[in-house]
């Protein structure tokens, strides 16, 4: 497909990659990964390996369908991919695999990896002279069980890792969930941060867009 792809396009798209009826698309999920791709991240699926591109990193890599779905919608891979999502000789996996799938930064699946690995990434550009690109992390909330995300949001928040984005997408799934809600583990450690419902693409964008320059941001997309 092509840019001029529409949310129901996606959407479309990412039932085809339902392979066991037990795991449905999340919607709240391509909601944020759709106001991404289509109004924020600077990514042309024409040059991929642009180094001026923002880069965006799926770490809730266990459902990568909506992931796919959008890929597809904007070409960076062919739509009729999605048919055979997990097939023996797929490139679609049932995580994102960097080496198979164009425009794919990072293999992911592991929970509590894709925040470090954003900053890892944010430090290098920074350590390259690359000024203008952003990195963009989408997690899900039960990734803050894992004491990773923990040390990595301080760090990040710490060094003032302006150029450093969350997305969580929160429907309430972690264990022990956040008095104050989770972005108030953000702003405890030097972050800006937003929380907006998941359905809502106009806020959305305004939280993913509202970044200050001084500080690492995040934005909550709420479902629950």
């Amino acid at each position: 497909m092509t840019a001029t792809a529409t949310f129901d396009d996606a959407l479309r798209l990412a039932r085809r990659t339902v392979v066991d009826p037990r795991y449905p698309i999340n919607t709240y999920t391509l909601d944020a990964l759709w106001v991404l791709y289509d109004r924020v991240l600077r990514v042309d699926p024409r040059r991929p390996d642009d180094p001026e591109r923002d880069r965006f990193l799926l770490s809730k890599g266990h459902g990568p369908g909506s992931y796919f779905a959008v890929l597809a919608a904007k070409g960076f891979i062919p739509a009729d991919w999605l048919d055979a999502v997990a097939a023996a000789d797929s490139p679609l996996g049932a995580h994102p695999d960097r080496t198979r799938v164009p425009g794919v930064e990072v293999s992911a699946g592991s929970l509590g990896h894709g925040l470090p690995l954003g900053i890892g990434t944010a430090l290098g550009l920074r350590a390259q002279g690359l000024d203008r690109p952003r990195v963009y992390v989408l997690l899900g909330d039960a990734e803050f069980d894992e004491g990773s995300n923990h040390e990595a949001l301080a760090y990040a928040g710490a060094t003032r890792l302006s150029t450093l984005t969350a997305v969580v997408v929160d429907n309430a799934s972690a264990t022990h969930g956040w008095p104050g809600g989770i972005a108030s583990r953000f702003t405890a450690q030097g972050w800006t941060a937003a929380t907006v419902e998941a359905t809502d693409h106009d806020a959305l964008y305004r939280a993913l867009t509202s970044h200050t320059g001084a500080a690492p941001h995040a934005v909550i997309a709420t479902s629950h």
